[in-house]
């Protein structure tokens, strides 16, 4: 479905695939796609989780069963909650397909917490003015969700949850305490030492929970993701919940077209193995 486009997936074994209410961290691109070409994420179902799209160049088409139609572009959050079920497609806008476009971002899953896993589906979307921004000498943090030296991110989520994007010039330093229970630091570009360790580009390194000196190696963007632990969770394709039975039923709804259609995208991808 995403024509070679380049999906570099961290799942934190240590914690048992789950980093707070993490449970799932995509890093889409860098891709370049030429005239002609784009993503089509086909309509698909979700449960039990909230998705949260943050892109650092290029634009994707959100369509969703609940009717909302929305182009995500860099800096910006998609906020989507599954909750007890939602479907929702990921496309390339047919003008931008024409004349091609560089596309990066990340997606993360978050678990909603046991008792909230059936709440009504919802979707926010949050301009980029709308995330407060922090600077340091040599750092530029946005808050995407949580607080952060005192800023505090309009994106409201279901459990405690800390998401930041920090861009970091050569030779910038910091402490790093994000005051959660478990908590990770993904590097997107650059190299960064974390204490005595050096972390390349598509590298996560859990936290322990005291603070971390982190110091840029080279120009370099990173992710703080952290939060509070909501339990385990099982996944099976696109669901996500504690309890098996609900994820098969889940997959049978699916097949048996009860969940609600995408206006405008009616495509339908079958479950995989079927």
């Amino acid at each position: 479905d995403l024509g070679g486009f380049k999906v570099r997936r961290v799942l934190p074994a240590a914690l048992a695939r789950r980093v707070g209410p993490f449970v799932f961290f995509d890093e889409m691109g860098p891709a370049e796609f030429p005239p002609g070409q784009g993503i089509n994420v086909r309509p698909h179902p979700h449960i039990g989780l909230a998705t949260v799209t943050f892109l650092l160049e290029g634009e994707i088409l959100h369509r969703d069963s609940l009717g909302f139609v929305q182009p995500i572009q860099p800096g910006a959050v998609n906020l989507m909650t599954a909750g007890k079920g939602i479907v929702h497609s990921e496309r390339t806008d047919p003008e931008l397909e024409r004349n091609g476009q560089r596309l990066h971002g990340l997606q993360v899953w978050m678990a909603l917490p046991e008792d909230q896993q059936e709440i009504e589906p919802d979707f926010e979307h949050y301009p980029p003015s709308s995330l407060p921004v922090v600077h340091a000498p040599g750092i530029v943090t946005t808050v995407i969700i949580g607080s952060y030296e005192g800023a505090e991110s309009p994106v409201r989520v279901h459990a405690t949850t800390l998401y930041l994007s920090q861009r970091l010039e050569l030779g910038a330093a910091m402490s790093l305490d994000t005051g959660m229970e478990q908590a990770a630091v993904y590097v997107v570009e650059g190299r960064i030492r974390l204490d005595e360790t050096e972390l390349e580009a598509g590298v996560m390194a859990l936290l322990q929970p005291h603070p971390v000196s982190i110091e840029a190696l080279a120009g370099s963007r990173i992710m703080v993701i952290g939060g509070e632990d909501v339990g385990e969770r099982a996944i099976d394709w696109n669901f996500v919940h504690t309890s098996l039975d609900r994820i098969e039923a889940a997959k049978q709804d699916w097949r048996d077209g009860t969940f609600a259609l995408v206006p405008g995208d009616d495509e339908f991808i079958p479950l995989p193995g079927d």
